[in-house]
């Protein structure tokens, strides 16, 4: 589809969010696609395991992210064939940087993709998370990042209620609560679907490897969430004066 000037018209895949914790890190990706006001899709993956250590998620244009995505994990499984070895997680992220670098072309016509990296790094032994622009650039993030069109918002939550020493299943509820905010201020960013049983994909990634959670188990989380939202709809305060929330963040 093309607007009247002749642009393409492409649906668009939104927020993604990551924040590390102790003993890894978590990916968590809304499922909304719009193009210009149209939802354009409702349950869209946007998380994807890239190798049995790292997790990509993907913001931009939707059809040319997932081919990346693809593009990225048969690089990294060729690797891992050739060489017997695993590439390193910053060799993952500065493949990621090159592959993005090659659709400069095309980002300039406005077909722009905006990836998310992050994995379990086993040579320092935590999680760590990377970003990148259109061009290619590549930054790490500490603690916790967002992209996408609710990303300011993702990460305000984000802000708020990471904490450094929060275990795993503490991590996942704060990346659900971010895109929940997310969603209440960013049109284009879809929320849990209760009626529809559609929820947001979530990994988790530690030294044993990636776990992309399953839907009940996030289903579960969502509905105790949305919940505890009727009684609070702005959702969970960060503590002031908390030591713990007091050491972290960005």
């Amino acid at each position: 589809m093309t607007h009247d000037s002749g642009s393409v018209q492409a649906p668009h895949g939104t927020t993604i969010v990551s924040l590390v914790f102790d003993g890894g890190v978590v990916m968590a990706g809304d499922r909304r696609a719009t193009m210009g006001n149209v939802i354009a899709q409702k349950d869209i993956q946007k998380v994807f395991e890239a190798d049995s250590l790292s997790v990509v998620g993907i913001a931009g244009t939707a059809g040319i992210a997932v081919e990346l995505v693809r593009l990225f994990q048969v690089e990294l499984e060729h690797y891992e064939k050739i060489e017997g070895t695993q590439l390193s997680l910053e060799g993952k992220a500065n493949r990621l940087s090159t592959l993005l670098r090659g659709n400069l072309g095309m980002a300039m016509q406005g077909l722009a993709v905006v990836p998310l990296l992050a994995g379990f790094d086993r040579a320092k032994q935590r999680g760590r998370i990377f970003s990148y622009d259109v061009t290619g650039g590549r930054y790490e993030e500490h603690d916790f990042y967002a992209v996408g069109s609710g990303s300011t918002f993702a990460r305000g939550s984000l802000k708020k209620l990471f904490h450094i020493d929060a275990n795993s299943d503490q991590a996942v509820r704060i990346a659900l609560e971010a895109l929940y905010d997310a969603a209440d201020d960013d049109s284009a960013t879809g929320g849990p679907d209760l009626t529809r049983r559609i929820f947001p994909v979530v990994a988790v990634v530690t030294d044993a490897g990636v776990t992309v959670m399953d839907e009940g188990v996030v289903a579960t989380e969502a509905q105790r969430m949305v919940d505890e939202r009727m009684q609070q709809p702005n959702g969970p305060r960060a503590r002031i004066g908390d030591a713990a929330n007091a050491s972290g963040g960005q």
